[in-house]
């Protein structure tokens, strides 16, 4: 009697080249996205399903595991897991993995390019360029540069680590603050957020998000920096409080925002925006990027290999190598 192939559902296009080592393995159910599957049908899919790649548009909860009777594993395709719930896959006796360095470098870069642009003013400079009204050099658009620049780094891990290794070409006096216990690295000098936040012309946010840490950047925080002074979000949308970084830049208080992640993605938080405020999409002072922090097509591509290699593992009995649970 022939054993029948495990099912593997893929939430979101993939490279042909992951397709096919997956599909050597079991029969693979790939949704062509790029819009996220809607619930019921995420649900009915995985209904089947043995193996799962997930991606940031998805939700993994109790609810969902409890219609998956055959899943044996959820591979992320992705590092910050907290749409997915951990002790409910534990529960559910279910492999929960996460790709944890691949994103790293590709989100720092990101991170200083957002800063220099919005310190630079690109978008109003490019937008001056191509109006047709740019008649040469003219004494306008003077921003600010990273050149020795006071900068708040919140959140050490790998991220944080990577935008400070990035920074110290600049010559920038760096500080420190993570509401974990991560380590200090060398020349930074460790802070409460209060003391960070002092004198900073940049701040870089690069916080997880965890019930503590959500809406770290609030009102308070965004009044102890000093006026004008910028931020940079490539952690998680829900770190930075949208409506207080609004009225900061409707105040000047805040002299631009500059962000990768939104509020309105955190699919873990019941109570988050359907969309970014107009408020923050309208406002000159402002740079937005649509989640690009790890999209480089070398970096994704090994990205979708090493969550293929975790649902491999599995499949053929094994640990996966990037696991974050231990089912019983």
């Amino acid at each position: 009697m022939t054993t029948p192939q495990p099912h593997i559902l893929i939430t979101q296009p993939v490279h042909p080249e992951v397709a096919e080592r997956l599909a050597a393995a079991g029969t693979l159910d790939l949704h062509p996205g790029p819009e996220p599957l809607r619930p019921n049908d995420l649900q009915a899919r995985l209904s089947q399903a043995h193996a799962m790649m997930g991606f940031m548009t998805d939700r993994v909860d109790a609810a969902l595991l409890a219609q998956a009777p055959h899943l044996r594993i959820v591979a992320c395709a992705l590092k910050g897991h907290d749409s997915y719930d951990v002790a409910a896959c534990t529960r559910a006796g279910v492999w929960l993995s996460i790709v944890p360095d691949l994103l790293t470098a590709p989100t720092a870069e990101l991170a200083v390019g957002l800063a220099i642009g919005l310190g630079r003013h690109l978008r109003a400079g490019d937008a001056l360029v191509r109006s047709g009204g740019f008649a040469g050099w003219r004494p306008v658009l003077y921003g600010v540069g990273l050149e020795g620049a006071t900068v708040a780094v919140l959140g050490l891990g790998a991220v944080g680590c990577a935008i400070v290794e990035r920074l110290r070409g600049f010559g920038c006096t760096l500080r420190g603050m993570d509401p974990g216990d991560a380590p200090t690295p060398a020349g930074v000098q460790r802070c409460t957020l209060e003391q960070a936040l002092d004198g900073a012309t940049h701040v870089f946010v690069a916080a997880p998000l965890t019930p503590h840490n959500r809406h770290l950047v609030n009102g308070a925080a965004l009044a102890r920096a000093p006026r004008g002074a910028l931020w940079i979000n490539v952690g998680r949308g829900s770190v930075v409080d949208e409506a207080a970084m609004a009225d900061a830049l409707a105040s000047g208080q805040a002299g631009g925002y500059a962000a990768d992640v939104f509020e309105f993605e955190d699919w873990s938080l019941a109570d988050r925006p359907a969309d970014l405020s107009p408020r923050l999409r309208e406002h000159p002072a402002t740079l937005f990027t649509p989640h690009l922090g790890s999209a480089v097509r070398s970096v994704r591509l090994t990205i979708e290999h090493r969550a293929a290699d975790n649902i491999l593992a599995v499949l053929a009995g094994e640990t996966p190598p990037d696991a974050v649970n231990r089912p019983g």
